[in-house]
């Protein structure tokens, strides 16, 4: 059965087009619950894909000419072409689109053109990663609409390839990951070494995660993520050179790296303090979870935020202030930035008895301090990306 939000996605296609779509194809976003920038560190991370989504609606159609629109934002269909498609405009929303065609064609596989609509109710450059359900919902709908048939992983990696390569930001594969391996009430642990769920970690019983948007957008393209990413590198990189079982900050603990603090640039040890010591709390949250300490998990969001204030520095003063706040309400087990930082979202978790209190309270204090008024979201762990086709 449709939801709303499907029913005005076919709507909008068949006013756009005079047809209707063969196929809509979902992917959810997600919340970066623990892991911050260890992705592509080949580290850990805990995760979780929630109920709102992005959906991608498709018909193929003869010739050389792809048409598109976004519902409730580029309503008017757009177009591009099969036979251009290397040929990208900065800051288009279309080269997420484009950038996965791309990734299917490299790997040898045959497409047509197509009429397409897009809607989400994931809110756009927040922290959500509206970009990766964008890419994650349009493979899968060409995958249908074509016949092809990538595996779960091939699918992710041909997303962040999406991002690399067409976008030029230097992603790791969460945002993928869990937008595909989603599943309702858990949270996803993944291994990004191996590239892979290693399992499912349930959602203790009487909390909820409530998402407040500090309303700074943040564009990773512009943002100093590929510096941090370098970083990190130069530090596995130097502290490789005297232990050659060190490929990336994966392979090093806080104990070993406090060895190499004086061969490292400063700033390179601060990031990679971050990283190493988040892999830590991600593998730490796990054992708490599993004993039903939820103090203690509470105390590791708190802990990931500050590291990312201090050592990592993608934080900004908005969501500083955001967890100044969450210290000082009741109700708050932890909270942290969620996603890439500079700008986004911060997870708050509470429990449920003083959810709705606790957003209408940080919402107000937030509005109070900066003049900004915010969204507090409550989100829970939903299923992965998935597709249905028309009956």
């Amino acid at each position: 059965m449709k939801t709303e939000i499907e029913r005005k996605l076919a709507a909008d296609f068949e006013s756009s087009y005079g047809k209707e779509p063969l196929l809509i194809a979902r992917a959810p976003g997600r919340l970066e619950i623990l892991g911050n920038h260890t992705d592509y560190n080949e580290g850990f991370v805990l995760s979780a894909a929630v109920e709102q989504s992005t959906f991608f609606a498709i018909s193929p159609s003869k010739g050389d000419i792809c048409r598109i629109f976004s519902s409730g934002w580029k309503d008017k269909p757009e177009e591009f072409s099969i036979s251009t498609l290397e040929e990208k405009t900065p800051g288009d929303w279309k080269n997420y689109v484009k950038g996965v065609l791309c990734e299917i064609r490299r790997r040898g596989f045959q497409f047509g053109s197509f009429d397409a609509g897009v809607i989400s109710d994931l809110p756009l450059s927040s922290g959500m990663s509206s970009s990766a359900a964008l890419e994650i919902s349009a493979c899968l709908a060409f995958e249908k609409a074509f016949g092809l048939d990538f595996s779960p992983v091939e699918r992710a990696k041909i997303g962040q390839a999406s991002e690399n390569k067409y976008i030029g930001v230097k992603t790791g594969l969460l945002d993928q990951f869990s937008s595909i391996f989603g599943k309702k009430d858990s949270l996803i642990l993944c291994d990004f070494r191996e590239n892979k769920v290693l399992r499912n970690v349930s959602i203790p019983q009487g909390y909820s995660i409530i998402v407040v948007n500090s309303m700074i957008k943040h564009d990773l393209v512009d943002s100093d993520y590929n510096t941090r990413r370098k970083s990190c590198e130069r530090a596995a990189a130097e502290i490789a050179k005297f232990a050659k079982n060190v490929r990336t900050l994966r392979d090093v603990d806080s104990k070993f790296l406090e060895e190499f603090r004086g061969k490292l640039h400063i700033v390179d040890y601060r990031r990679a303090r971050h990283i190493v010591e988040e892999n830590e709390r991600v593998l730490s949250a796990v054992s708490y979870l599993e004993k039903g300490d939820i103090l203690s998990f509470g105390k590791l969001l708190f802990d990931s935020h500050e590291s990312s204030r201090i050592n990592f520095e993608n934080s900004c003063p908005e969501l500083d202030y955001l967890i100044e706040i969450a210290h000082s309400l009741p109700g708050c087990i932890g909270a942290r930035l969620s996603g890439g930082g500079f700008g986004g979202i911060s997870i708050h978790l509470v429990k449920d008895d003083e959810a709705g209190k606790y957003a209408r309270r940080i919402q107000a204090a937030y509005l109070l301090k900066t003049g900004i008024k915010t969204d507090a979201l409550l989100c829970r762990a939903g299923g992965g990306a998935e597709c249905a086709e028309k009956k």
